[in-house]
């Protein structure tokens, strides 16, 4: 790979961890919020190499030889039939494996790839939360407002319909949003991903639906409904379900993988 080729890659590296941390929010796909900082200074970072290195070479063209140049590719090209002589070919230009590396550097600038979704959660088991733990013997997990629609987290639902063996959650109608996932035979869920660094340590969250028909795969939901006890609480073997009432199409949030309560306008 030429300099100048190199001097490019560096450019568009720098430009496009800028496009999606400075410009867009597309780094949330990702990354966590918290990693914006070290994204941004990496960009610049990329681009400003890019920038010595292409001042120094003359890019995009070669800046005019001098003598000294001269003597120097003399040097470099007996350096090279040197090593041609030890193994019979020249690293001179460098691998063409090199040139995959522009395929990363122009996905994130020209098209960025989505966020984890059904096809993670399909595969992946999803586990809830560990309950918190208690000295005292009282419940561990708070009671639930008593009257009206409770918002919940999957994250907080799935630890209760696991682990919550005093039943907060009996009597309540509950709201969950997430992400379709669609499961065996005919079954589907509501699901999020959550992460604690980026897009590589994912862990699923996800409820199963019963009652309505499943919309699409990945299409982002807010169902209304009430807590369906299956398998014994307190156990792994027990799963959280939802029997549900309504479903209503919602837009993405800009950030999918941090859970929390979501109150569309007007409720």
């Amino acid at each position: 790979m030429k300099r100048n080729i190199q001097v490019l890659l560096l450019l568009f590296l720098g430009v496009g961890l800028l496009h999606i941390s400075l410009l867009t929010d597309l780094y949330l796909r990702y990354v966590r919020p918290g990693l914006r900082p070290a994204l941004i200074a990496s960009g610049v970072l990329l681009i400003a190499l890019g920038a010595v290195s292409a001042a120094r070479d003359g890019f995009p063209f070669n800046r005019p030889r001098t003598d000294s140049d001269a003597q120097d590719q003399d040097d470099d090209q007996d350096q090279g039939n040197d090593a041609d002589h030890g193994h019979g070919h020249s690293h001179a230009g460098g691998p063409k494996v090199a040139w995959l590396l522009y395929v990363p550097a122009l996905t994130i600038l020209f098209l960025a790839p989505p966020a984890l979704g059904s096809y993670t959660a399909s595969r992946d088991d999803a586990k809830a939360p560990k309950a918190p733990a208690s000295t005292t013997g009282e419940s561990l997990f708070a009671d639930l407002p008593d009257k009206g629609v409770v918002e919940m987290s999957l994250n907080d639902f799935s630890s209760r319909a696991v682990w919550d063996t005093d039943r907060t959650l009996k009597g309540h109608t509950v709201r969950l949003t997430g992400f379709v996932t669609p499961g065996r035979h005919g079954a589907w869920y509501v699901s999020r991903l959550v992460i604690s660094c980026c897009a590589a340590d994912a862990q699923v969250r996800k409820v199963r639906v019963h009652g309505p028909a499943a919309p699409p795969a990945d299409t982002w939901v807010t169902v209304t409904g009430s807590w369906h006890p299956t398998g014994k609480l307190g156990t792994d073997d027990a799963r959280p379900a939802l029997d549900v009432s309504t479903v209503e199409r919602v837009p993405a949030p800009k950030d999918p993988y941090h859970d929390v309560v979501v109150t569309p306008a007007g409720r």
